[in-house]
């Protein structure tokens, strides 16, 4: 059944994931997070993947939120295990070797919202709005809302958004740091094609070390996370991708990284 709740396409090294449950503006019940699963599993193990590419399906929703009729029936140890289901899935993105990019094309409430902040980068449509309504249910957010808010656009920001549940539009989310950019609805294939397209074009291994610099950096002291940046820098020396992009820097062409 999971198969059917996720579609996977490739454009060279650029794979997209789309949640493909239109109908449901694409929430997320326990088996399309289980297909979610399966498919990073698949992009981070695949080494012609270089960039994954997250997004809904339709017009209308990136992802509305979790499925509010399933969760109706859950006891509370069934909904402790669907929040530990959703925040293994965001933990998995957030810690993808490769770049993530969330198209945001419309909803991000909820769990939607969750599953674009865990994504590395996030390129909305000027239509899309985001939120975190689950105060509006009786519930809180269960798969990271309240802690990578908090960590990306502070407590104010957080208690905004989790504390009405009121969603906001673009340009707020903008200005708040939830979103990196805001382009037409007309132009968003293009813009999130630019960007993963860039990104394909990197150093995969640069950008694995990059990603854990990064994620480790905002868990730890500023001392420990300069030593493990220090660690990684020097790791990359070993690499042939640096010797290509040192090399076609000084020759002044192309690089063209083998991710080896």
């Amino acid at each position: 059944m999971a198969d059917d709740l996720i579609a996977v396409t490739d454009d060279g090294a650029i794979r997209t994931v789309t949640v493909q449950r239109p109908d449901k503006l694409n929430a997320l019940n326990a088996a399309t997070l289980q297909g979610l699963a399966d498919a990073f599993r698949d992009a981070a193990a695949n080494p012609e993947v270089r960039v994954v590419v997250l997004t809904g399906a339709g017009q209308k929703a990136f992802v509305a939120g979790a499925d509010i009729a399933e969760m109706n029936t859950l006891s509370a140890v069934q909904g402790r295990d669907f929040s530990l289901l959703g925040q293994g899935l965001m933990r998995q993105i957030e810690r993808m070797p490769k770049p993530v990019i969330a198209r945001v094309n419309g909803f991000a409430l909820g769990g939607g919202l969750e599953l674009a902040l865990a994504c590395h980068l996030r390129v909305a449509a000027d239509s899309a709005k985001v939120g975190q309504p689950e105060i509006n249910l009786g519930l809180i957010p269960g798969f990271g809302g309240s802690q990578r808010l908090l960590r990306l656009c502070g407590r104010a920001a957080t208690l905004e958004l989790c504390l009405l549940g009121a969603p906001i539009d673009a340009a707020r989310a903008l200005a708040l740091g939830i979103v990196n950019e805001v382009v037409p609805a007309a132009d968003l294939d293009t813009r999130v094609q630019d960007i993963a397209r860039q990104l394909a074009r990197s150093a995969p291994l640069a950008l694995r070390a990059l990603l854990d610099a990064v994620h480790v950096g905002g868990e730890c002291s500023l001392e420990a996370g300069l030593e493990y940046e220090s660690a990684q820098f020097g790791l990359l020396f070993a690499t042939e991708d640096m010797r290509e992009g040192t090399g076609a820097f000084l020759q002044r062409r192309p690089p063209a990284f083998q991710n080896r």
